[in-house]
């Protein structure tokens, strides 16, 4: 193959420079010329408009490009994540530990890597990941090796040119939960495939039958396609106690194998259901939880390598380790490194992300639970009404004693409660005003747990007294707060607002 010095192919090198140069998401190939054909992208667009040198449709992209996209452009291939793995990394990028070692944030090494860049080489003072140029890469621009590029997160160009991602759910979430996250957060992937000329339905035939989809739920059970999470966030995702389990055992019963498929750690968590039982530990408790560890851990080192572990991979293949955490003693090696505390000098994943999920508000449970359209007027009278990926079209009103759980919805109409036992809203879309006072329990809008949300209108909080979160959303309207005790909480993350900021809200 005709490689650049950089030991890219010339079309990739290429493509990389006009990154550079156009800053554009998908950039010309070397020759304009792209072949016709089922899943290529002149059966979608013509080679007529994938030719040329500049900027192209990235619907032209082919597999191997580099892509410049941003994280609200992403679509998910998985309905699930771990969140405690989520949770080490929010409770890492969101510490000063790393800096107070010396180093850098382990946020900003993450992007480089993801990036194709290596890692950190310098992070200026009030760096951030939106700003790329407030910090550098051990790689530069251009410079990409195929050892740099390896790690990189992947995508499938589909109908549309939409990207599907196939690799890098929990890190790229992780970046948007992050104390600099949003949807507009600068990421470049690998593109793996180009499917763009296919129908929606041949598109998630072809998906599936390379298996580039996870279509199980929390549970393991099967799961349509219209039930994946059409965009990032914690709170499009379930969790899958199982797959937080399989990241903590990596390197002690398990190593990543050269040329991994994706999705590896979910079968390995299909295959630990079998044997071990999360519900029977308590995950919040680091104790408990490194018995899990150790005891799920063992029972896969001790697999016999032909052994069929889920779908017909076998341990070998799905990376099972040659002697549980390397040889070596609990004491030691990579086990040791996990269970270290808060209070030590390199806490362990474990310690750091048992501290995040402390932060998290748990949500009350549902007893009236809607999905799908609704149209009309919604009044919550008692009890605690759960709005699923729903569309609310008309007011809501929750009235004293009551609950509102609005996750990953749209709400058209506005939203009023008096003395409400909580209100939460995650990952949603409010179009209206939004007045909540004199709640007794938590409100939550954002946070720690819960994806920001956008919001049109005006935001009044008065005399909340159970705590009120209001963090990294998109406020546009007036946002105004009065006799909130304690006062209205950004945990660190403040919020886009396009409109005043008056009383207790002047500073969020």
């Amino acid at each position: 193959m005709n490689r650049s010095s950089t030991g890219l192919p010339r079309r990739g090198a290429r493509l990389l420079a006009g990154v550079l140069a156009a800053g554009t998401v998908v950039v010309g190939a070397s020759t304009g010329a792209v072949a016709a054909g089922p899943g290529s992208a002149g059966g979608a667009s013509g080679a007529g408009a994938c030719a040329g040198s500049g900027p192209l449709p990235r619907a032209c992209a082919q597999p191997g490009d580099l892509i410049d996209v941003t994280l609200g452009e992403l679509h998910p291939t998985q309905a699930v994540l771990g969140f405690d793995q989520v949770f080490y990394k929010l409770g890492r990028y969101g510490s000063d530990r790393d800096e107070a070692a010396g180093g850098f944030n382990k946020r900003f090494d993450d992007w480089c890597e993801t990036n194709g860049q290596g890692e950190a080489a310098s992070v200026g003072p009030g760096a951030r990941l939106d700003d790329p140029a407030s910090f550098a890469c051990t790689v530069p621009l251009g410079q990409e090796t195929p050892k740099s590029i390896a790690p990189m997160k992947t995508a499938v160009i589909g109908p549309g040119g939409k990207l599907y991602l196939t690799d890098g759910h929990h890190t790229l979430t992780s970046f948007l939960e992050g104390p600099d996250g949003s949807t507009r957060l600068p990421v470049r992937l690998r593109v793996t495939d180009n499917f763009s000329s296919l129908s929606t339905a041949a598109f998630w035939q072809r998906m599936t039958a390379e298996k580039k989809v996870w279509l199980r739920d929390e549970n393991n059970k099967p799961l349509a396609v219209d039930r994946l999470p059409d965009r990032l966030g914690i709170t499009h995702f379930r969790d899958d106690p199982y797959r937080s389990l399989v990241y903590f055992t990596r390197d002690i019963g398990y190593e990543v194998p050269d040329g991994a498929t994706e999705f590896l750690e979910f079968s390995w968590g299909s295959w630990l259901r079998g044997e071990h039982d999360p519900a029977a530990y308590d995950l919040t408790s680091p104790g408990p939880y490194l018995d899990l560890v150790k005891s799920a851990s063992k029972s896969m080192a001790a697999l016999a390598p032909d052994a069929v572990v889920d779908d017909g991979k076998t341990a070998a293949q799905l990376g099972r380790i040659a002697e549980w955490n390397g040889g070596k003693k609990e004491t030691g090696g990579e086990f040791a490194k996990l269970g270290k505390p808060l209070t030590d000098a390199k806490p362990g994943k474990l310690a750091e992300a048992l501290d995040y999920k402390a932060r998290v508000l748990r949500a009350p449970a549902c007893t009236t639970k809607i999905t799908g359209v609704r149209n009309g007027p919604l009044t919550v009278t008692n009890g605690v009404t759960c709005a699923d990926r729903a569309a609310l079209r008309g007011p809501v009103t929750v009235r004293a004693g009551a609950a509102l759980v609005l996750t990953g919805s749209t709400l058209q109409g506005p939203l009023q409660s008096d003395r409400a036992a909580a209100i939460h809203v995650c990952g949603s879309g409010v179009t209206g005003p939004l007045a909540i006072s004199r709640t007794a329990g938590p409100v939550r809008l954002g946070g720690p747990g819960c994806t920001a949300n956008a919001m049109t209108g005006a935001v009044v909080l008065t005399g909340n007294t159970g705590g009120v979160l209001l963090a990294a959303n998109k406020v546009t309207g007036p946002v105004a707060c009065s006799g909130n005790l304690p006062a209205p909480d950004t945990a660190g993350r403040p919020n886009e607002v396009h409109g005043p900021r008056t009383g207790q809200c002047a500073g969020v």
